[in-house]
């Protein structure tokens, strides 16, 4: 008798357990919410008045070809209210096409009316983003950075909103909430918008809350310039730099501060390939700061609360790679335990696969009745679009394991708003969607396995579950392909 069928049973039971520990911990965010302090006890810091002496800031706007936001993000900054001579704006521009040119026009626009805004260009793209931000602070005047990404359009009131926060000397960062520009652009964003809006209410606000470490998101916060350079700087060996850097400031003793009262309008990715660009990018960036940071965190003085959850979160990203090894291990398990009865099977795998599911549906379901955005669609929605997702992002979990750095992959933006149509532009950004395709194709073919199975068996019941597997796929497949014809199209 082959031992594979027993492996893949295991490897199948190991990895509901690792899911049901990570519905375990997103309960436990809730409970944290409902339970401890409110955020109201936390005093909000006096704002900065004319007769004092206002800190320097300096803006920074890195860029990399984008055409279709970076006069919005100008503009924006360019309006942020704060004395005049206490500010400066770096556009910190690495692009290779007419972003250039667009950039130069807004910045001659608003230098002839006062603004001081200057343009940082380099010769090479060394460090990608980190690369920038480290060029651009060694000629930062400011005593704070604040940093907004291409596709955010951060408020005037911002600098007012966030900087006395650093009354406190010892806080290093303070992180504003992302919102969300165009939710209703379609079912596509709007389940994007569920999906990273608990981010923030609830991981954000309950880290902060009860003084464990939380990161900077890369964009809307501000850094104490000194928090920077006491943690090292900014370093590209990991592809998500704001977690390492985030980390590394915390280690050396400097407090972050979360602010959920102050949203910062931003665009979420209008397109399945540039969603799976981001996230790709985000999973292997937080697996390399967990195989660089963790050790040193571990063996630290810090409480064990501390440690705990800075492995739940750096490590969270597995919870992609443990669904896949569920899909593909579900066959074999279910055949290789045929001999006691499917029904009996289902009494033990489908307690287990609801009650992992059902805690991980609970946590987003409380978000979209907390924030106001009930939808059932989108909740259903949800979990087939991270099933047809989670095969390209578990290859770069694997990556993550085994790599350092690599390439900086932006993610495309369009400048869209509301329910704006996407201007037929798509085919700019050459998005590799083939082997995707492929991918799912295989997948989809493949998890139809079990459902046949079940109907074979007369197991009507167990259907519907197993169905799950091949609706994700095939949707984010049917998403692929449009999107693919309509590239073909638009060239």
């Amino acid at each position: 008798m082959s031992l594979l069928p027993p492996i893949f049973t295991v490897l199948h039971f190991c990895a509901l357990l690792g899911l049901c520990l990570y519905g375990a911990h997103r309960l436990w965010l809730l409970k944290c919410l409902f339970f401890d302090a409110p955020d109201a006890a936390t005093p909000v810091p006096p704002p900065f008045t004319p007769g004092e002496v206002f800190p320097f800031v300096t803006v920074q706007l890195p860029l990399y070809n984008e055409r279709f936001v970076v006069r919005r993000l100008i503009d924006a900054a360019a309006s942020l209210q704060w004395p005049t001579d206490r500010i400066e704006i770096q556009v910190l521009d690495d692009s290779s096409d007419d972003t250039a040119l667009m950039v130069d026009e807004r910045v001659k626009y608003w230098r002839e009316r006062g603004v001081e805004i200057v343009v940082l260009r380099r010769d090479h793209r060394a460090g990608y983003k980190a690369g920038a931000l480290a060029e651009g602070m060694r000629r930062a005047r400011g005593e704070f950075l604040a940093l907004f990404d291409a596709d955010f359009i951060p408020p005037a009131d911002f600098l007012h909103r966030t900087i006395p926060w650093f009354r406190d000397g010892a806080v290093g960062m303070v992180q504003a909430r992302w919102g969300f520009c165009n939710t209703e652009h379609s079912w596509f964003t709007g389940v994007q918008a569920l999906l990273l809006g608990p981010h923030f209410t609830i991981e954000h606000r309950v880290r902060y809350l009860k003084g464990l470490f939380f990161n900077f998101n890369g964009t809307a916060g501000v850094w104490r310039k000194r928090a920077i350079e006491e943690a090292g700087g900014w370093q590209s060996d990991t592809v998500t730099e704001d977690l390492d850097l985030s980390y590394r400031a915390q280690l050396a003793g400097w407090r972050f501060v979360y602010r959920e009262e102050c949203p910062v309008p931003s665009e979420l990715p209008v397109t399945v390939g540039a969603l799976r660009s981001q996230q790709q990018r985000w999973a292997k960036g937080s697996i390399q700061t967990a195989r660089k940071i963790l050790p040193r965190l571990l063996a630290s003085k810090l409480p064990l609360a501390v440690k705990l959850e800075a492995v739940a979160h750096l490590t969270a990203n597995c919870y992609w790679l443990l669904g896949v090894v569920v899909m593909l291990t579900l066959y074999p398990a279910v055949t290789f335990r045929v001999g006691i009865g499917l029904h009996q099977i289902l009494r033990i795998d489908l307690p287990l696969f609801l009650g992992t599911s059902g805690a991980i549906t609970g946590y987003f379901l409380f978000y979209a009745a907390r924030s106001g955005r009930l939808k059932l669609g989108e909740l259903c929605l949800l979990p087939a679009l991270a099933i047809g997702l989670a095969p390209s992002i578990s290859l770069s979990v694997l990556k993550g394991m085994v790599s350092f750095g690599g390439s900086f992959e932006r993610t495309p933006k369009f400048g869209v708003r509301g329910r704006e149509r996407v201007p037929g532009l798509a085919f700019l950004y050459r998005q590799r969607s083939l082997p995707y395709l492929a991918l799912n194709v295989f997948l989809f073919c493949y998890s139809l396995l079990p459902v046949a199975f079940a109907w074979e068996r007369g197991v009507v019941g167990a259907i519907p579950l197993f169905l799950l597997f091949p609706i994700g796929f095939a949707l984010v497949l049917m998403k692929d392909l449009d999107e693919l014809f309509i590239s073909r199209r638009a060239n």
